[in-house]
């Protein structure tokens, strides 16, 4: 729980541009999406993504049946407000921690730039790869930004995990096969500068 009302203290005193994680438009994630070629009734779901643009951004480009799923409440409020009207029939908002997370759909792409540094424990961080292994089509596509061993230490006060591209290929190997990744440098509103590494992965058939 205490995770939990960290996250919710986070969203109900900060405005989106007060943390470091704020981006106008998520470029990176949207490149990456875009050369899957995914169809347009694609599932997909952004984790940890309930202040991010990167559902905006979609429903701009015509994507129809996307899942939001955040710890905080409170950041579910928020998107559920910029979206407004645009948001009918295309996007299920879900409230969860993500290792309690129990999908009932096959993602056929499952992005996360925000939530997979902060688990730290080698039991968490398994646990994640299994609950996306269930959740993912066979050949369904997995887009992961985290920080980089260039990155912070810290994020919201938090302890985070650092990963390399190799230390990404051993903890997604068992589910899926690696494709590419990109190490990128995200400007933060104080104009500080965090270095991400995001890695692509392919679901294994099963």
């Amino acid at each position: 729980m205490r995770i939990k009302e960290h996250w919710e203290n986070v969203f109900s005193t900060k405005t989106e541009n007060e943390v470091s994680w704020y981006q106008a438009y998520p470029h990176i994630s949207i490149d990456f999406i875009q050369q899957f070629q995914l169809r347009f009734d694609a599932q997909i779901i952004d984790v940890g993504g309930g202040d991010s643009y990167l559902i905006d951004a979609l429903l701009e480009l015509g994507f129809s049946n996307l899942t939001v799923l955040d710890i905080s409440a409170k950041a579910i409020e928020r998107l559920k407000n910029r979206l407004g009207s645009r948001a009918n029939n295309k996007v299920t908002f879900i409230v969860s921690d993500i290792l309690d997370f129990d999908p009932t759909v096959a993602y056929d792409l499952w992005h996360d730039r925000a939530s997979f540094h902060f688990l730290t424990e080698k039991n968490q961080i398994q646990k994640y790869a299994k609950v996306i292994a269930l959740a993912t089509a066979d050949n369904g596509k997995l887009v992961i930004g985290t920080f980089s061993e260039k990155g912070p230490t810290k994020c919201s006060g938090l302890t985070i995990t650092q990963y390399s591209e190799i230390k990404m290929i051993e903890v997604f190997q068992a589910y899926f096969d690696f494709i590419a990744s990109k190490e990128v440098e995200h400007q933060t509103p104080f104009t500080t500068i965090q270095n991400f590494i995001f890695c692509n992965f392919k679901r294994k058939i099963r």
